[in-house]
């Protein structure tokens, strides 16, 4: 079903953000009566609902919308409605009041699959094919967008990666297919979202205090699985993924389709010989493979940068895509800022900065990706344990530094798992902190050694986001490359 009716419907939208700015908007397009609430009563969102409600010609939406702050941030009576954005916990009072009056709760990304329609020149509504996990699903989204513009489709990366979905659907484009990034948060409010295909990357515990446990987790993410057309996309070497393919409702004929980093099997796409091929998409996959790029024309190609790309390649193939747009779309793709990004060699030492890796799962992958590490680490644990983490990179840890407001956790995981590594403290959290980290992370590094920036923790005890981080990690770097050699130990 496409092009739900909302006319004169009352609809309240939950938060002033990007997300909820954008459903408020598509909304009163549609002739819904419009409330949107949020509990910030500051400059900021005065701002934002001033934008909102004021003249159209100016960039508002007119008097179709009126918006709440503060204290108003409650459900307005005779909501038929809610539409959340996706930061809100299920277990808001909002949410509460709207389950006792009988009102359904949904989200922007809902909300977009049930306004799609044709566009203006009679093309169906774009195919949807989703892309969640816990960690790689922007650089796997990325990745399919550019595979799916080299095969020829016209299609946009949207959702989660940050160009809210709604907007990109409501546009009258003519897209063939969307790679849609979803999070567990999105997928949480989409009861009725029904992907083309599908692909869950990885598990690990992950936002549990918005989801309440890992059960609750996991299950949001294997909504992405549900209704699915043609394929159903998991992660080989995390059994949790295929797990909930298993559990999932799908159409009859769609298909489980396996990506892994060692020789696929039928159904699966994976590397043989440092070739990425595909055993999954072919005439004859008992006995057949097609080859669909090599290691190398993947950027960079670190093992779980490699998975994220048989994703995404296994997503395309899904849709019909031929295997030389695989190999042309990836050579095309550029990863983003601070994801494995090569900042500089200093005197046969590598210095990448993976700020991005915010968890420990991330951070698990990225110091897998290289043999001798001086490790940059710390931040907010958010609740996270890393005895598992330092266990497994040991054997791979020339030293560490570590900085932030819980790197105690992890010189204490250290202390049991890695006794031998040489661990520095660095006992401030001014804005010289990671200058200083810099310095002592080049006291310890020898030739052949890469300085990897992987902190596994958040970054708001120090920065403003993990971009921030990254950037005063490059900068500290370049310093470091114009500083005379005198002055880099």
């Amino acid at each position: 079903m496409t092009g739900e009716e909302f006319t004169d419907r009352h609809v309240t939208v939950a938060g002033l953000g990007v997300s909820g700015a954008s459903a408020a908007r598509a909304l009163a397009a549609a002739g819904a009566r419009v409330t949107v609430v949020d509990g910030g009563d500051g400059p900021r969102p005065r701002a934002a609902a001033d934008r909102l409600t004021g003249p159209v010609a100016d960039g508002g939406a007119g008097p179709a919308i009126e918006v709440r702050l503060g204290d108003g941030a409650t459900l307005p009576e005779g909501t038929e409605l809610v539409v959340t954005s996706p930061g809100w916990k299920p277990d808001s009072p909002l949410f509460a009041a709207a389950e006792a009056a009988g009102v359904e709760v949904i989200g922007d990304v809902e909300l977009a699959w049930r306004l799609r329609r044709p566009a203006a020149d009679g093309t169906p509504p774009a195919d949807w094919l989703v892309v969640t996990g816990t960690n790689g699903k922007t650089t796997t989204v990325q990745m399919l967008a550019s595979i799916l513009a080299a095969s020829g489709a016209r299609t946009a990366a949207v959702g989660n990666i940050g160009t809210p979905i709604i907007d990109v659907v409501l546009s009258g484009e003519p897209y063939d297919v969307l790679a849609v990034e979803l999070s567990s948060y999105q997928l949480h409010w989409s009861p009725s979202v029904r992907a083309h295909s599908a692909a869950v990357l990885n598990l690990a515990p992950d936002h549990l205090d918005w989801h309440g446990s890992m059960a609750a987790y996991a299950a949001d993410k294997g909504r992405a699985y549900e209704g699915n057309r043609v394929a159903c996309v998991y992660n080989a070497a995390d059994p949790a993924t295929e797990a909930l393919v298993r559990e999932a409702d799908v159409v009859e004929g769609c298909r489980a389709i396996g990506f892994t980093l060692g020789t696929p099997g039928p159904s699966q796409v994976g590397v043989v010989e440092e070739l990425l091929v595909d055993r999954a998409f072919v005439a004859d996959r008992q006995r057949a493979a097609a080859e669909l790029a090599a290691v190398a024309d993947v950027r960079p190609a670190a093992p779980h940068n490699i998975a994220n790309a048989l994703a995404a390649a296994a997503l395309a193939r899904a849709w019909g895509v031929e295997p030389v747009a695989v190999r042309d779309g990836l050579r095309a793709f550029r990863p983003d800022a601070h994801r494995i990004a090569h900042v500089a060699d200093i005197g046969d030492v590598a210095w990448v900065d993976d700020s991005k890796a915010t968890n420990t799962h991330a951070a698990q992958a990225s110091l897998a990706a290289y043999p001798s590490i001086v490790w940059i680490a710390g931040g907010l644990a958010k609740g996270a344990t890393f005895d598992e983490l330092t266990a497994g990179a040991a054997e791979r840890l020339r030293g560490v530094v570590l900085l932030g407001a819980d790197r105690a956790l992890i010189a204490e995981a250290l202390a049991r798992h890695a006794p031998d590594v040489p661990v520095s403290d660095i006992d401030r959290t001014d804005t010289g902190a990671m200058a200083a980290a810099v310095r002592e992370a080049a006291r310890l590094a020898r030739p052949g050694d890469t300085v990897l920036l992987a902190p596994a923790c958040a970054s708001m005890d120090m920065f403003t986001n993990y971009n921030e981080r990254g950037d005063a990690f490059a900068a500290a770097v370049h310093d470091l490359v114009d500083a005379p050699d005198a002055d880099r130990n």
